[in-house]
């Protein structure tokens, strides 16, 4: 697992100023469509692979509550803002009020691919991590909304 101690925010910040001409350079080479589409695919299968090496450094088998422990390293130095609205071993959700991710993205200059950055690395990295937990969530600050609204499930094999 690459794991540095950096807090997330700032490793996104770096990955972005990476990712920026180089994307920038997709776009004028095959256009904004195909760019976000090879963008969105490589972030994809980046976060699985992160979850999984997250998933292989536990001790213990994985489970929907170690998993939602992982939060505090996303909120670190203010990072988001939640409100916690359940927690048990079946069903975890919480509201996102304030997403720096998104404020910074959006300062960088890079809004319009900013939930490709971040978001769509949610419900990818909780599969990498366990399978069996699935990410709901309808709407994202990242695109616009009052808040993101995380709704994991934990699936159980009988389900």
């Amino acid at each position: 697992m690459s794991k540095t101690d950096s807090p997330i925010l700032e490793q996104r910040r770096i990955e972005a100023n990476i990712i920026k001409p180089i994307y920038d350079e997709m776009v004028a080479e095959i256009g904004s469509k195909r760019a976000k589409s090879i963008l969105k695919n490589a972030i994809v299968k980046n976060a699985i692979s992160h979850g999984k090496a997250y998933a292989e450094a536990k001790e213990k088998p994985t489970s929907l509550l170690s998993f939602h422990a992982l939060l505090p390293q996303w909120m670190a130095n203010g990072a988001l803002e939640v409100d916690i609205l359940q927690e048990n071993e079946n069903n975890v959700d919480y509201n996102v009020t304030r997403c720096r991710f998104a404020e910074m993205y959006t300062e960088m200059g890079l809004g319009e691919i900013g939930h490709i950055l971040s978001c769509s690395r949610d419900g990818t990295f909780c599969t990498g991590y366990d399978p069996q937990i699935k990410l709901n969530r309808s709407q994202t600050i990242m695109e616009g909304a009052s808040h993101c609204d995380f709704r994991y499930h934990y699936s159980s094999k009988k389900d």
